[in-house]
Parts: structure tokens; C-alpha cells; sequence
């Protein structure tokens, strides 16, 4: 009988250093930990990506721990369509803090069912609730003529530039230098024009460049120059068995960086080898929230590769 803990958080914004503090005692004894970070809690329990690898890994007996229970669920149908597969598995659910402390919420009396569905649909309603309040505080900030968000960086004429600049090869760190802007403000200026959007077919990366003009007595670029890349760790997993070899090669041969709680592989490898890779894990990567982000960020990795000098 194991201990296994479970963390969600539901923006990029947010951390789970709350639930960690809660949970720090098990994580101090070596319980294993099972995230899934930048998921909304509307997402279901059993559909979201690190819950479903606690369960796989969980044995009859084992107890699911989590810093609160809005962590794990968040509405009546996601506890209705929970407790049945906890129950059928034998396991256990405790939450670690707060008034429900010490009770297994997996356990199969009716006391207990009672007790959890109230739980289930005071937590819907407090999220609904804070839900409809943002909604009619933007509203009403709108309504008052109130701009909403940071002051723009930038206005209208330098977005067009600094675009433009960015089609024509100049890259996110040079930009940014030249306006004097973070290179994440530069990033975010350049997808909502959709400046780094990837191709539908990504045959277009490698062929891009040959559309250029090159100055006298310069040498023009190879046609499918090599490049580093970091790739996620969570694109890297759905990469392993790939049918291609020349990427299962390139991942052989990259270099494991830990970043935090996570990891990623920083591979060197001809670029259309990387655009490769960001077409096999393409369909795997988009069923789950933090698969669409890793997908997200490998792809403009792969794009920056292949338009930066």
C-alpha cells in the first residue's frame, strides 16, 4: 500500500506551491507525484493526462492524497463518474487539509456518497460563481470605458514594423533590443498577427528559405541547415517509438535538461529532422491542455530554428 499525490492548477499563471506545503511531509518520504498543471478543473478527472498515469500506476490499496479536494474535482459529474472507478480499483482518496481531513472520500457507505456530492456541488457553484463575478466585472469595467490589461508596448505603426521586420528575417531578441520590449512582448506581438503561425504543411519550413534574395558575396544558406532545438519533455515521450529513425536518432543523441519539476531535450539536428518530429506528435499531443502547450511551444521553437539566421 503506496501513497500517491496528486497536483493541479489551472492556469499558467498559477503554482502549486500552495499544494506542495500541503502535501510536503509525503513529498519529504518520497511519494510519488502525478501533475497536471494548466488544467481547468472542467476538464474531468479521468481525462486529464497525469491523473490517468496515477491510476495506471496505482494498486489496489494505495491511497490518493491531495492538498484540497477542488484539486480533483469540481462538479457533481465529475465525483459521480469518479468514485466508481476508485472504488472498483480499491483505492483510497483523502485530502490532506481542511475540514474533510482524515475521512477516505473513496470509501462506499452512503454517508459518505451524501457527504461528497454536497461537497461536489458547493464547489461547482463557488466556481460558477467566480466565474459570473469576472464576467460582470469586465463587463461593468467596459461599460465605464476602462482599458482593460497592460498599456500597449507598442503602438499601431511599430506593430507593423516590427512584423514586417520579423517576415523579412530579424529575430525575437533583435526586436526586442530595437524597441526596447521583453522578447515574450515581442512573441506575443507576432502570434497575434499570426506572424509565427506553422504552416499546414510544414514541407514549407525547409523550402521558405530559398524564396530569399541573396546579397552579393555572401554564400546562401544550406537548404536544410542544422539547428538546436529544445523539445519538451512531454514531446520528447511521444516521440520515443516513432517509425522515424532519423528522429529517434536525433533524440539518442540530445542532451536531458531538468527544468524543475519537468525536462526537455535539447537536440541538434538538421531542421526538416525537427519539423519531423513536430508532425509525428502532432495529433498525439493535441487530445490534452498541457499537450496542446508543449505542442504549442515546439512548434515555434521549430520555426524560430529555421527563419533565424
Amino acid at each position: 500500500m503506496a501513497d500517491r499525490l496528486y497536483l493541479r492548477h489551472s492556469t499558467d499563471s498559477q503554482t502549486d506551491a500552495r499544494q506542495r506545503h500541503a502535501l510536503a511531509a509525503l513529498l519529504a518520504a518520497g511519494a510519488p507525484a502525478y501533475e497536471d498543471p494548466a488544467t481547468s478543473s472542467r476538464v474531468l478527472s479521468l481525462h486529464r493526462t497525469g491523473f490517468k498515469e496515477l491510476l495506471d500506476a496505482a494498486a489496489v490499496g494505495d491511497t490518493i492524497r491531495i492538498a484540497d479536494a477542488a484539486r480533483l474535482f469540481r462538479s457533481v459529474a465529475d465525483i459521480i463518474a469518479l468514485r466508481p472507478v476508485l472504488i472498483r480499483r480499491g483505492l483510497h482518496l483523502r485530502v490532506e487539509s481542511g475540514l474533510l481531513s482524515g475521512i477516505d472520500l473513496a470509501s462506499d457507505d452512503p454517508g459518505t456518497k451524501m457527504m461528497v456530492s454536497v461537497l461536489a456541488a458547493v464547489l461547482e457553484f463557488q466556481r460558477d460563481m467566480i466565474s459570473e463575478n469576472t464576467k460582470e466585472g469586465v463587463a461593468a469595467a467596459e461599460a465605464s470605458g476602462k482599458t482593460l490589461g497592460r498599456p500597449a508596448a507598442l503602438d499601431e505603426g511599430e506593430v507593423v514594423e516590427l512584423v514586417e521586420a520579423y517576415r523579412e528575417g530579424t529575430a525575437v531578441k533583435a526586436l526586442a533590443r530595437q524597441y526596447d520590449i521583453a522578447p515574450k512582448t515581442v512573441r506575443r506581438v507576432l502570434d497575434a498577427a499570426g506572424a509565427r503561425d506553422m504552416p499546414n504543411d510544414l514541407s514549407e519550413l525547409l523550402d521558405s528559405g530559398d524564396q530569399d534574395d541573396v546579397a552579393d558575396g555572401q554564400e546562401q544558406a544550406p537548404a536544410d541547415p542544422v539547428a538546436v532545438v529544445d523539445v519538451p519533455g512531454l514531446v520528447a515521450e511521444h516521440l520515443v517509438d516513432v517509425a522515424d529513425d532519423a528522429v529517434r536518432q536525433a533524440l539518442d543523441a540530445g542532451q536531458t535538461i531538468r527544468r524543475g519539476q519537468g525536462y526537455l531535450v535539447r537536440v541538434t539536428a538538421p531542421v526538416s529532422v525537427h519539423a519531423a518530429m513536430v508532425e509525428h506528435s502532432a495529433a498525439a499531443l493535441v487530445q490534452s491542455p498541457a499537450g496542446r502547450k508543449a505542442h504549442r511551444i515546439h512548434s515555434d521553437r521549430v520555426t524560430s530554428a529555421q527563419i533565424t539566421p
